[in-house]
């Protein structure tokens, strides 16, 4: 039982796939904060553009 507890104890397979799962999560997250940043200059663009040619 103790040799059990301990290869259990050394295994690090699964800290290898959390850790790829915290990386994955921070670029989604930068991902989706530039996405959203993005869309908001363009909608100010259009906007503007908008108001100028008359539109709105």
């Amino acid at each position: 039982m103790k040799e059990l507890l301990l290869k259990f104890y050394e295994d690090e397979s699964g800290a290898t796939a959390i850790e790829y799962g915290l990386i994955c999560a921070g670029i989604a997250l930068a991902i989706i904060t530039i996405l959203n940043k993005l869309g908001l200059t363009i909608e100010g663009i259009f906007t503007t553009l908008t108001a100028k040619l008359g539109g709105g």
